[in-house]
């Protein structure tokens, strides 16, 4: 197998807020459909079962006014700690986002592997960009309400 460097975006972000604040953004669908995917895009969640093995089916709609109907399935969770999933729909990946403690806040570390280098090679500037929107997104989210969690 193709070495993970060859075939992962991978990216961080500081956000000035407690793993356990930023974790609450990620495990409710309400908060997640307001952060989820890169700018212009809108989600409707279908079903958000958060526990490993648990399915999560959405429809992002682009600001192209498409409809992208997607399913995942969430691998790997640790409260505060991780959220993984395997996403099924159009490209598939895996897609892990650890968080950690880091002085007044949380470092959130972003991958996204692919199958092959040869498929992330042929999308890697779109996501590239899609990724760091994507993360934008989550941090405005969860400093949006006022780091109540």
């Amino acid at each position: 197998m193709e070495a993970i460097e060859n075939r992962s975006d991978s990216r961080s972000i500081f956000i000035a807020a407690s793993p356990a604040q930023v974790f609450a953004a990620m495990n409710d669908p309400a908060r997640v459909a307001r952060w989820w995917g890169p700018d212009g895009f809108r989600n409707t969640i279908h079903e958000f079962d958060f526990r490993a093995g648990g399915i999560w089916l959405l429809t992002m709609h682009g600001p192209d006014g498409k409809d992208y109907p997607n399913e995942s399935r969430f691998t790997r969770i640790v409260t505060d700690e991780l959220f993984e999933i395997e996403h099924f729909s159009g490209h598939h990946f895996i897609l892990s986002i650890e968080l950690r403690p880091f002085e007044q806040g949380t470092q959130i570390h972003w991958r996204q592997t692919f199958d092959t280098a040869e498929h992330y090679a042929g999308i890697a500037q779109f996501v590239a960009n899609a990724n760091a929107q994507n993360l934008q997104r989550l941090a405005a989210e969860v400093l949006h309400t006022g780091n109540a969690a």
